[in-house]
């Protein structure tokens, strides 16, 4: 059972997301958050596994909550909710720590996936959002280039590619005729050894390596 928090400061959305949960056998609301004290509070005490994050929240926001809890619960997946044209607030959010994005206008089914794939470390944001991200990160000016570990093995360097694309471990899968088994090793292993978070820190890191 995938046992989900939801922070968001409207209650017709709190409302609604709660009873898109219910018919999901392998999914239960836990909670309830009005804001960001409150997420941090029942993070706490509620230990679930997904968090829906509404970024824009009055007095603690989004992303200093998400900060808060991954800091006494680093295992906790975030999943920032966003609008579709709220780019200023996609890097804090992924600094803070979050996982994954979803826009307030992502169709049901969508959302629900989201979710699952969250709780089980993989992708969980659409690949236009990979996209905006990557850009915004890699445009920002660092002291020193990016270096892959020489450490990363071909098939690693292989998966890392296609995680860069926005690829699901399923699709990567299919696309390098193994098992999603296989691929969430290598995942894995990538997380390791480039000492990122997540898979949104691993498409950047392989973006600014790539670039001159």
């Amino acid at each position: 059972m995938i046992r989900v928090l939801v922070a968001d400061d409207q209650t017709l959305v709190r409302r609604g997301l709660c009873l898109l949960f219910e018919p999901e056998a392998d999914l239960e609301v836990v909670g309830e958050a009005a804001d960001g004290e409150e997420a941090v509070r029942l993070a706490d005490r509620l230990v679930p596994d997904v968090i829906l994050m509404d970024l824009r929240m009055p007095g603690v926001d989004g992303i200093t909550a998400t900060r808060r809890i991954l800091r006494s619960r680093p295992s906790a997946q975030v999943l920032a909710v966003t609008t579709f044209d709220d780019d200023s607030h996609l890097y804090p959010a992924l600094e803070a720590g979050v996982t994954g994005f979803v826009t307030k206008d992502t169709p049901p089914p969508a959302l629900l996936d989201a979710v699952r794939k969250a709780a089980d470390g993989d992708q969980a944001f659409s690949r236009t959002v990979l996209a905006r991200l990557v850009e915004r990160a890699s445009a920002i000016p660092r002291p020193a280039p990016a270096v892959l570990p020489s450490s990363l093995t071909p098939r690693e360097r292989d998966v890392l590619a296609l995680v860069t694309e926005g690829l699901s471990n399923r699709e990567i899968a299919e696309r390098l005729s193994v098992s999603v088994t296989t691929i969430k090793t290598h995942v894995a292993a990538l997380l390791t050894k480039t000492g990122r978070p997540n898979r949104i820190a691993l498409a950047i890191l392989a973006d600014r390596a790539a670039r001159p």
